[in-house]
């Protein structure tokens, strides 16, 4: 009998459900802190008391400078209102579509799993033990529905109240702009901490009660149980494929157009309230970059812990039913919500931004700080919540495992991602050369630039994937599958910070908009410039994460449904399976043809409105006449939608083809092609494009000597950085972000049908 976890039963199902409480908690307070920001006429109500640091009724630049202080307000609460409009319009028609996919895909779900025993009601012999009794298929079918609508579910909610926590804070920070840097970066930071603490908690909390719900039916027969608990996954990331991808192709589209003509052909700035097309790029960023990413992350979670748990119910932790070492994964995610929180009061209110060099090494330190907390927070979790030895399942066998491996499993997958973070922001930010030399090779043009950014995206990708490769073969040797899975979950663990930082960068790009668009002085522009170039690094390192993360949760998957196929080896010599691994290599190029070819059409349309509106309406480049704002927002909302359909399809179809066709052999060729496949383009398409935006924001800033030889907005050089950094807008937006979807995806859906492609799959071989 191998020995129990230290942590007794009853203290586990009590911390869990605390830290993700204490999570939502610390996220409805910073909401109320940033709430306190009033966006009214009423100044008097800003004007309240709350400590320097937080700087209400501080002294604005506005009153220096005698500007009527009431009517600025006034322009920026009429502009929040409106991308709080558009974006909450285009999330919910996109809804409609994807629940009424939801509902035709969770029967698929359920006739699928339901006919691998004949729609039998009886008991079954196990999968891995003949000599029990388990819950019949049909159990794990309408289990597995459920938990598929339930991950859908708090998807879709994740990212909806991102996008409304974003939109909320937008006119805020620029508010707060007016007063120093340092307190508008406190508001934008907190709005972000609000998303990031909701979507980790709620994610743990209703993954923790789904379990415990689902138990009072499967009673002792935990294979059934975690079997059925993957469709929670599944409808995590199905949700986020769509919001990433119908996001991505609304934002670049608004984006595209409005800077194609109003940058170089009109030779207006960013985010001017002449430009049509302003209010769908800020709309955007929200429904893009923030609900999007939130589905995207909380997805990854979802599927890290579903993986974990699945191999987790075949080793000594289930066969013994120790409670405490199967809830691992929900341990270290529950770690890592304390943790966090203790990180983001270092950026809150233990220290304080005075000048604008001290925005990005502040985002920095929160990963640092985090990764650093963390190390100690795995440790204590290892000694508490894992035996001293025990067996991990390793295809067909049971391998035995020290706690102290685990621990340095999940410490890998930590650090790794901070590597790949660094790596990252080395790519993409304009402090380093890489960037810089970009930014140089616009002095000959638009070639040039494209020839030098495509070049770093490739080089970008050595060292992130050597990282990959590390932790995979690190993790592996010393606990199989499962080491794998807690692996991508010690990536994820410090998910509410790299949230949070996350969605600081398009809040900070909202704040800047509307400082435009609402007329305030120069140097309030300087200000969110400055927050926005911090974010546009840092949104780059949470993608790094993203991907990076996606890579070890696909492989993790992949073990669990090679496992629950009951292939034992993946012969790469077998015709069956070269034809899946050549298939499935390709399917992210046809995935990315798909996508940017989305983003063309609708910036197509996009432009041509644009145009027509500058050609057709009297004095609106005088700033005479009000554009016509909802059209532009309609043709995005139109373009994304029906462009969303064609590349989920492709995704959510392939295994089920390929499975039903071919069998498990040529599927597990073809999730093993398009995670080698998938992982590289991905990391080069975002930082591809990364550095074609910061390059021309080097440009436009202008702050050394090199980059003054470049400018100013409107040079030649200039010109030539914008057009690279339009290119770049699909590949780092929409097609490298949907991408690690894409691998994810369709492996944990592989993972739930694998008992019916177990069954009744290959069709085609068995007749011919």
């Amino acid at each position: 009998m191998v020995a129990s976890a230290f942590l007794p039963e009853l203290w586990t199902e009590i911390l869990i459900p605390v830290c993700a409480v204490v999570g939502i908690a610390f996220s409805l307070f910073q909401w109320f802190i940033v709430s306190r920001v009033k966006v009214s006429g009423d100044q008097g109500a800003s004007s309240s008391s709350g400590g320097a640091k937080n700087g209400y009724g501080d002294y604005l630049i506005e009153e220096e400078e005698g500007v009527n202080d009431q009517s600025v307000v006034a322009k920026c609460a009429e502009i929040q209102t409106a991308i709080s409009e558009g974006a909450t319009s285009f999330l919910f028609t996109e809804y409609q579509y994807v629940g009424v996919f939801m509902v035709f895909f969770a029967a698929i779900i359920f006739v699928f799993l339901g006919s691998v025993e004949g729609f039998s009601t009886e008991s079954k012999p196990c999968t891995y033990d003949s000599t029990k009794t388990c819950k019949p298929a049909l159990a794990t079918a309408a289990f597995s529905t459920i938990a598929f609508i339930l991950g859908a579910v708090t998807s879709v909610l994740s990212g909806f109240l991102g996008m409304k926590i974003a939109t909320y804070a937008n006119a805020r920070t620029t508010l707060e702009a007016r007063k120093s840097v340092g307190k508008a970066f406190i508001v934008a930071f907190r709005s972000g901490a609000v998303m990031g603490f909701l979507l980790a908690a709620s994610g743990l909390l209703v993954l923790y009660i789904t379990i415990n719900v689902f138990k009072i039916y499967y009673g002792d027969d935990w294979e059934g149980l975690f079997e059925a608990i993957t469709g929670y996954g599944l409808g995590g990331s199905s949700m986020a494929l769509f919001g990433r991808v119908g996001g991505g192709i609304y934002t670049k589209a608004a984006d595209v157009g409005a800077d194609l003509v109003g940058k170089i052909e009109r030779n207006i700035p960013e985010d001017d309230p002449r430009n049509p097309a302003v209010i769908a790029d800020n709309v955007g960023d929200n429904v893009g970059d923030i609900a999007g990413m939130g589905s995207d992350l909380f997805g990854s979670y979802a599927e890290a812990s579903c993986a974990a748990l699945v191999v987790a119910s075949i080793s000594s932790f289930g066969i013994n039913h120790d409670f405490t070492a199967m809830c691992y994964p929900l341990l270290i995610s529950s770690m890592g919500i304390l943790v966090c929180l203790i990180t983001t009061l270092f950026a809150t209110d233990f220290f304080e931004i005075k000048a604008v060099k001290e925005i990005e090494p502040a985002l920095k330190n929160q990963l640092i700080i985090s990764t650093a907390i963390m190390t100690v927070g795995i440790a204590v979790v290892s000694w508490v919540g894992l035996p001293s030895s025990f067996t991990i399942f390793n295809f067909g066998t049971q391998k035995v495992v020290q706690n102290w491996q685990l621990f340095l499993c999940v410490c890998v997958g930590l650090w790794a991602g901070l590597i790949i973070g660094f790596v990252t922001e080395y790519y993409t930010s304009n402090a380093y050369s890489p960037v810089q030399d970009v930014a140089d090779s616009c002095r000959t043009g638009a070639a040039t630039n494209v020839i030098f950014g495509l070049a770093l995206g490739y080089k970008s990708v050595i060292i992130p994937i050597f990282a990959i490769a590390i932790s995979i073969f690190v993790s592996f040797s010393f606990a199989a599958m499962y080491g794998v899975a807690v692996a991508a979950l010690g990536m994820l663990s410090t998910i509410a910070t790299g949230l949070a930082i996350d969605a600081y960068g398009p809040i900070s790009d909202n704040a800047g908009g509307i400082a435009e668009m609402a007329g305030m002085s120069h140097r309030i522009r300087e200000r969110t410039d400055a927050l926005d170039a911090a974010g546009n690094t840092t949104a780059a390192i949470g993608k790094g994460f993203a991907i990076g993360s996606a890579a070890l949760v696909s492989l993790a998957l992949f073990g669990a449904f090679v496992s629950r196929a009951g292939v034992h080896t993946v012969d790469v010599l077998t015709p069956k399976v070269i034809i899946g691994l050549l298939v499935g290599a390709m399917l992210p190029y046809w995935f990315s043809a798909m996508t940017m070819k989305s983003v063309g059409s609708a910036a197509l349309k996009m432009v041509e409105e644009v145009r027509r509106q500058f050609n057709t309406i009297p004095g609106l480049m005088e700033g005479t006449a009000k554009p016509d704002y909802a059209t532009c927002v309609k043709i995005s909302t139109d373009a994304s939608i029906k462009e969303m359909i064609p590349p989920g399809c492709l995704v959510m179809l392939t295994p089920l083809i390929v499975g039903f066709f071919f069998g498990v052999e040529t599927l597990s060729g073809v999730l093993a092609g398009s995670l080698v496949s998938g992982v590289q383009i991905a990391i080069s398409a975002s930082n591809t494009g990364g550095a074609w935006d910061n390059a021309k924001k080097y440009i436009e800033a202008g702050v050394s000597e090199h980059a003054k030889s470049l400018g100013p907005k409107g040079s030649e050089p200039h010109k030539a950085a914008v057009i690279g950094d339009t290119i770049g807008d699909p590949l780092k937006d929409t097609s490298g972000p949907s991408l690690n979807i894409l691998i994810k995806l369709m492996a944990v859906e592989s993972l739930v049908f694998a008992p019916f492609f177990a069954t009744h799959g290959g069709i085609l071989f068995k007749y011919l």
